[in-house]
């Protein structure tokens, strides 16, 4: 009977091709994930050291309401990067062009719309959540510069979702690392009040975020529009070019991709408001633990996006075989990171939030949070696998339901039931919130090995 090391020796020799061929494309496309969470990781630890935990509790209202309402113009914009991975496989080039041209439009219409929600809806609802008034008052107007700052960052991702699905993913990576370099120094500059301008506070980080994302727009656009490298798959890019077909399948996978991440997200954003009416401390210390643990899930949602790349690229070739081996590498290395990432945070759940605060209350909680997060990171990072890889094969209505079930029939309930009603307070907010993760990444993974299997089988059923 052959031992455990031998198994796993068998195993590993079975995936290494697809292991640093996943790696090769995740990596630059996770440091450019990062780079959406670093703008708000920054804001805070610039808030939390230079203003104060009223202002760093104002970040985390912001947040909370903001990310909601941006994850529904990331995800329309995610609906281009399976499709151009499937045109890719088949060599269709000039295809791509024209759904490059279509999803632009689709994400500026989108921008607008969701800039005039936040202006007109979120910032009149913002006085009306039960929270504290001095928490309210400095959350407004850093919400009023991160509403205009989705205008270009949905430009940018228009244009980075492209590149990925062509298998480009280090241009963005170093376009999102160069634009957060610029938003601490901004943001110090702007809170801080340096070089003759008065201090700002958390005002300050938002026109700084604004600036940068303005940045990032230009610079990624004008990549793609004058690189060699895309010439053949631009021919038929067009401003003006919209196509009602190609427009609609961009839709039918960006449409409940966002409904996805809304789910998720908007869950994590009703446990900071049902925090948010606990205490201002409980809620900075909500913001320190749920911003450690959005760097490992961007960090997972990186490698989610390549196995998404290549699965669609298989897809595309009609490859079903390679299609699921590496989609099962991508799994392996998701648990083995995740894996790592949940023991540092449990081993060093004391030292971790003074990268924000320095207050001896919110660290206390959100030590006890991080342990919590500890527990809940393999979940995490194995959903946003299982969702990456079904959307590369176009399966997203089922997982669209999976995670409403998961995050709002499940999770919050359970959340608000030990944390509110039973009196656990923050804890047993975030224990449902751990629990609706598991639930997704459990039903996930069964429609994905299902899926996956039945493609590799021959048998019937190919989602169009």
């Amino acid at each position: 009977m052959p031992t455990f090391a031998a198994m796993l020796a068998s195993l590993y020799n079975k995936y290494k091709p697809y292991y640093s061929d996943n790696l090769r494309l995740a990596m630059p496309i996770v440091v450019s994930q990062l780079g959406h969470t670093l703008v708000h990781l920054a804001d805070s630890v610039i808030v939390g050291h230079f203003a104060g935990t009223i202002q760093l509790a104002a970040v985390s209202l912001v947040n909370s309401i903001f990310m909601l309402i941006l994850v529904i113009g990331m995800g329309i914009a995610y609906g281009l990067t399976p499709l151009i991975a499937q045109q890719n496989g088949r060599q269709n080039y000039s295809e791509c062009g024209k759904l490059l041209s279509n999803s632009l439009l689709i994400n500026i219409l989108t921008s607008l719309v969701l800039y005039a929600f936040v202006h007109m809806g979120t910032l009149m609802v913002i006085d009306h959540l039960g929270q504290s008034p001095e928490v309210v008052a400095f959350a407004k107007p850093y919400l009023g510069y991160l509403g205009i700052s989705i205008i270009p960052l949905l430009i940018f991702q228009t244009f980075k979702q492209f590149t990925e699905g062509l298998g480009f993913t280090k241009q963005a990576m170093y376009i999102s690392i160069w634009g957060n370099l610029i938003n601490i120094v901004l943001g110090i500059i702007f809170v801080k009040g340096m070089f003759g301008i008065s201090p700002m506070g958390v005002k300050g980080v938002g026109l700084s975020t604004l600036i940068d994302r303005c940045i990032m727009a230009i610079v990624m656009t004008i990549y793609v529009l004058r690189s060699k490298h895309f010439r053949k798959y631009i021919t038929e890019f067009r401003m003006a070019l919209f196509d009602k077909v190609r427009a609609l399948k961009i839709v039918k996978i960006g449409a409940p991709v966002a409904l996805q991440y809304s789910f998720e997200i908007s869950a994590f954003s009703g446990a900071a408001i049902l925090i948010g009416t606990i205490g201002a401390v409980e809620q900075a210390a909500h913001q320190v633990a749920i911003n450690l643990a959005a760097v490992t899930y961007m960090m997972a949602s990186g490698i989610a996006s390549a196995a998404t790349i290549k699965t669609g690229n298989n897809f595309g070739k009609g490859d079903f075989k390679d299609l699921r081996r590496s989609a099962i590498a991508s799994y392996h290395v998701i648990i083995l990171f995740m894996s790592i990432t949940a023991i540092l945070f449990i081993l060093a759940n004391r030292m971790l939030p003074f990268i924000y605060t320095e207050d001896p209350a919110v660290i206390n909680i959100a030590a006890q949070l991080l342990i919590i997060a500890g527990f809940f990171q393999l979940f995490d990072g194995t959903q946003v696998v299982g969702l990456g890889v079904l959307r590369g094969i176009g399966d997203v209505n089922l997982p669209t339901i999976i995670t409403f079930i998961a995050y709002w029939i499940i999770g919050i309930p359970l959340g608000y039931f030990l944390g509110i009603t039973y009196g656990l307070g923050v804890n047993g907010i975030w224990y449902g919130l751990t629990f609706g993760l598991l639930t997704a990444s459990l039903l996930l993974f069964i429609r994905f090995q299902n899926k996956t299997r039945a493609l590799h089988a021959g048998q019937s059923g190919a989602p169009t």
